[in-house]
């Protein structure tokens, strides 16, 4: 029964958003649904109507309505060229920040739920009028006992519910994909939608965005590119946040950044030097970085600085698919073609029996043409993703991974060239890849990370004990082998005390160098002692013989 009712809540789920869409004038996109091709002949005998409001227009609305994690859905579109023509985009970017709020008496009741203890008591003023809204939480302003001025952030009520449903739906949608939609072998629509859900899952834990904020400040401790509100532990719970209050100008107020004396192309060039510093140096990105969650310090126009804020996602990429971006950037710029094609097979991203010489080619019919613009005109984000729709043709597999930066590369340059349309990326970028790939070969940077690795590899080498112990068994056992052997020395091949004696001296060296590297690195040193020994005594051996 709880199967049926679970079924039953998901089929009308499923009409409400197609009820909804049909409301605002999206008949179009109804009709394609697979849930209604049965009655498809319906369409034949309705009235048409004539929509009065732009794409874009209804299509938000019709997001709005919908809840939380459609809202979600449209800001991911907003930064998505590649699918939407650009005033559809530019239309549900308003998503970022047009939210409608929810009552402040209910942001009350969830702070006395979650503290156990009155507003007046938890704060010295608390603004029940929020200061923004999103479609997860929304913030207030609010005042610490001690005058620290501070935001609190407040999760929407029953949101967690709604989202869970909204997946489940999109699950639906996903398998209805895999079944009738032959493009969705490659594109694997529901672990899109595992990704989609993992990252809602994690904005809906303030907690995690906290521990992101302090991860974020502490990276960029003393830096004068980025400035990252202070966490007030005590007042953070997994349904609230607070953070020290910024005051700053929208990083998108032109007019305001013009009147404060703002030097406008250091402030962009500054914006795309943080992201690279972020995803190639810490490996760790803010990864919603629109407008409204970008503020520009102007207390010193000539230097300004950014302001960060909502840190419910973050990106990071493991260290091959950082030295692989780096690399195809860096190759692209320089027109090396082959190297491209070759980073993109050697990463997996194409299947390993992809001919290098096809793919250069493709690859080189599609970017070539982009040369035709001057470097300030050419897009990191767009050079990403015509790389991908290159290697498509290949059956690359979609990279999740992969997808959260673009996104994110793509608001960044949209953001620079906004601020600065002279704005060379290239030029900005460049030196960042280019010292981080010469600091990732430095012999320097290799002790570093090895002896960062250390504990591993010192558990590691505990092992040592037990495998000398086999080893000298192994040698006692050929030992009495060889003996053996003598008895018929004249019928065996002469190779065969050649292999054997080859065999020890390999042993012999392999133990003498771990007892080396055990006793002067590790503790006790006594095993790396009697390595050592043994090593040589197998050493001395061999060279007793005939």
């Amino acid at each position: 029964m709880t199967n049926l009712r679970r079924r039953v809540r998901l089929l009308l789920r499923m009409l409400a958003i197609q009820r909804a869409l049909v409301r605002h004038g999206l008949d179009e996109v109804v009709w394609r649904a697979h849930l209604l091709r049965p009655i498809a002949w319906m369409r034949k005998i309705l009235p048409r109507r004539t929509p009065t409001q732009p794409l874009g227009v209804r299509l938000r609305l019709a997001l709005e309505e919908l809840g939380p994690i459609f809202v979600k859905f449209g800001q991911m579109l907003s930064v998505r060229p590649d699918l939407l023509d650009p005033e559809v985009a530019v239309e549900l970017a308003k998503l970022q920040d047009q939210v409608p709020p929810f009552a402040g008496e209910l942001a009350v009741e969830t702070l006395e739920r979650a503290f156990g203890r009155k507003v007046a008591d938890l704060f010295a003023e608390f603004d029940t009028t929020p200061l923004a809204a999103a479609s997860i939480a929304q913030v207030h302003t609010a005042r610490l006992s001690d005058g620290e001025a501070v935001v609190v952030k407040v999760l929407r009520p029953n949101v967690a519910a709604l989202i869970a449903r909204d997946v489940e739906v999109l699950y639906a949608i996903a398998r209805l994909a895999e079944a009738y939609w032959p493009e969705a072998r490659r594109l694997h629509p529901r672990e899109i939608v595992g990704e989609f859900e993992k990252t809602l899952g994690n904005e809906l834990d303030l907690m995690r965005e906290a521990a992101n904020a302090a991860q974020l400040e502490r990276n960029f401790a003393g830096s004068d590119l980025l400035y990252v509100p202070k966490v007030y532990w005590d007042y953070c719970r997994p349904n609230v946040l607070t953070l020290e209050r910024i005051f700053g100008v929208q990083v998108d107020d032109m007019p305001a950044l013009r009147a404060a004396g703002t030097d406008i192309r250091r402030l962009a060039e500054n914006g795309v030097e943080i992201f690279f510093t972020q995803v190639f140096r810490h490996n760790f990105f803010h990864a919603d970085m629109h407008p409204g969650n970008i503020f520009v310090d102007v207390t010193d126009p000539l230097a300004p600085k950014y302001v960060a804020v909502d840190f419910g996602i973050v990106g990071t990429l493991d260290e091959r698919d950082q030295n692989y971006l780096a690399e195809n950037f860096l190759a692209f710029f320089r027109r090396d073609y082959r190297r491209v094609a070759a980073l993109h097979i050697d990463s997996g991203w194409v299947p390993p029996g992809t001919r290098l010489d096809e793919l250069e080619a493709a690859v080189r019919s599609v970017c070539e043409p982009i040369f035709n613009k001057p470097l300030k005109d050419i897009s990191f984000g767009m050079v990403l993703l015509r790389l991908f729709q290159t290697a498509r043709q290949f059956n690359m597999e979609v990279q999740p991974q992969l997808v959260l930066l673009q996104k994110t590369l793509l608001a960044i340059e949209g953001l620079g060239r906004q601020l600065y349309p002279e704005l060379d990326l290239w030029t900005t970028a460049k030196p960042v890849l280019e010292e981080w790939m010469r600091e990732r070969r430095d012999p320097r940077t290799q002790l570093k990370r090895l002896i960062a690795a250390w504990p591993e590899i010192s558990e590691d080498l505990s092992l040592l004990p037990r495998l000398l112990h086999r080893a000298i068994r192994r040698a006692e056992a050929r030992e009495a082998d060889e003996r053996r052997a003598v008895i018929v020395a004249a019928s065996s091949p002469p190779g065969a005390a050649r292999s054997a004696r080859l065999e020890r001296t390999i042993a012999g060296a392999s133990l003498v160098l771990a007892g080396v590297v055990w006793s002067g690195l590790s503790e006790p040193q006594w095993i790396g002692w009697i390595a050592t020994a043994v090593g040589l005594v197998l050493l001395v051996v061999k060279r007793r013989e005939p």
